[in-house]
């Protein structure tokens, strides 16, 4: 759902011909662009780097023009692999296949030119190689991430979190984060678990670049890597950071961070110093029903992921949290902005807000729902289905129907008992 928010890194950095491509964005531009976007993008997870493009009919076809590749100018023969393969191909509908078949061509490839191949390891490889085909078109690059950009460096722990960084800093970045840090925005997590979303709202406003600290990257060992260029690109970030964690530390600027769950905190206060942000940023022991907002806030941007009751018995629970969020943003945070993750489309009906935008955001493979809110008087509605207005549960988990009941329920009600049949009547305001 970032596609947008990375064009618009993209040409920021200076890339030229972008052009979004549902779920990815083309670019052309320099070596030092591409190590700037792996270094410094918020929102990518992949930089694959293209060398070559073929029309091929069938599977040997395919083959032979992957052997004809000159691998030795990208992969060591001594050094490991990976391989991926996606899209769909004529002769190759099966991506494992497909992922066998280009592990195979780049080993004899290499075998033929040095007597030599490389291991396969799919953790941390020297060069991973990805093929994606679309008809008889094959394209094949280099990733030049090796591994998703969501994975910072930062975590204490190397299980996956339930929200990926990129994913937090996207939500940022709807929500007019930096521009709000710029202007002395204070920023709260009520609700913050391991700390991802103060984490990254903290790097952010003090400006790091968002891999700053991360170790692994697929170009590292990769045989086109020009280690003086990648070198003074991380000189450069480093002294960026710490020139911006003084200037925060000296307006003593700080990101909060509350959570009932006392475990998960230690994790957040870890998670804050290996990400170089822990003189900034404050994480308690804290109910939801307590929270408050700092003392003097005129503006700030409250920023959280509830709960969304996706385990069975779990979602009246997830309802009431939603509920008493709401009341918490109404009593305390008159004023301000929030920024809210959900995957379920009805719970956030229990807010008692009217979001001004809704976006749909994919965390991994979990459809989500971001609501954008101003929170102030004339944005209080109970947004809740009245008696004898029934909406199908199906029908209203779609992006069209949340929004509907965003904006249209709240002021237009009518004597009908199907979502369908008021959209079909309704004169929906401008």
């Amino acid at each position: 759902g970032f596609a947008d928010l990375l064009a618009r890194e993209l040409l920021a950095a200076g890339a030229t011909d972008v052009r979004e491509r549902g779920n990815a964005v083309a670019f052309t531009g320099s070596l030092e662009l591409a190590y700037r976007i792996c270094l410094e993008s918020w929102v990518a997870s992949r930089v694959h780097l293209a060398i070559a493009r073929f029309e091929a009919a069938d599977d040997a076809s395919i083959q032979a023009a992957l052997r004809g590749i000159d691998w030795s100018a990208h992969v060591d023969p001594q050094g490991t692999l990976a391989c991926e393969w996606s899209g769909r191909h004529p002769a190759i509908t099966n991506t494992h296949y497909g992922t066998l078949r280009l592990k195979d061509a780049i080993c004899d490839a290499l075998r033929a030119a040095t007597g030599a191949r490389p291991d396969i390891s799919t953790s941390e490889p020297g060069v991973r190689v990805h093929a994606h085909a679309t008809g008889m078109q094959v394209t094949v690059s280099i990733d030049l991430a090796g591994e998703g950009l969501h994975r910072r460096g930062w975590r204490a722990n190397a299980v996956e979190a339930p929200l990926r960084e990129n994913v937090a800093a996207g939500i940022l970045l709807r929500a007019g984060w930096p521009q709000r840090a710029a202007a002395g925005a204070y920023f709260v997590d009520p609700m913050c678990g391991s700390g991802t979303f103060v984490i990254e709202a903290a790097r952010m406003a003090a400006g790091f670049a968002a891999n700053h600290r991360r170790r692994y990257f697929g170009f590292l060992r990769w045989k086109g890597h020009d280690d003086v260029l990648w070198q003074r690109l991380v000189v450069d970030a480093d002294a960026r950071a710490r020139e911006g964690l003084q200037r925060l530390i000296d307006s003593a600027t700080i990101f909060w961070g509350r959570d009932q769950d006392a475990r998960v905190l230690k994790d957040a206060k870890i998670n804050a110093s290996h990400a170089g942000v822990a003189e900034i940023t404050d994480f308690a022991v804290g109910a939801l029903a307590d929270t408050r907002r700092p003392a003097d806030s005129a503006q700030g941007l409250l920023c959280t992921n509830p709960p969304w009751g996706q385990r069975l018995g779990d979602l009246e629970t997830a309802r009431a949290v939603h509920r008493e969020l709401g009341r918490v943003l109404r009593e305390e945070f008159q004023g301000w902005q929030a920024a809210i993750l959900t995957g379920d489309a009805s719970l956030g009906l229990e807010l008692g807000l009217r979001a001004h935008r809704v976006h749909t955001v994919w965390n991994g493979a979990t459809e989500c729902r971001l609501l954008r809110i101003e929170i102030e008087a004339r944005a209080e509605r109970d947004l809740r289905p009245k008696a004898g207005l029934q909406i199908d549960a199906d029908l209203a988990a779609t992006p069209g129907a949340t929004m509907f009941a965003s904006v249209v329920l709240p002021v237009w009600r009518a004597p009908v008992t199907t979502t369908t049949g008021i959209a079909r009547k309704a004169r929906l305001p401008r």
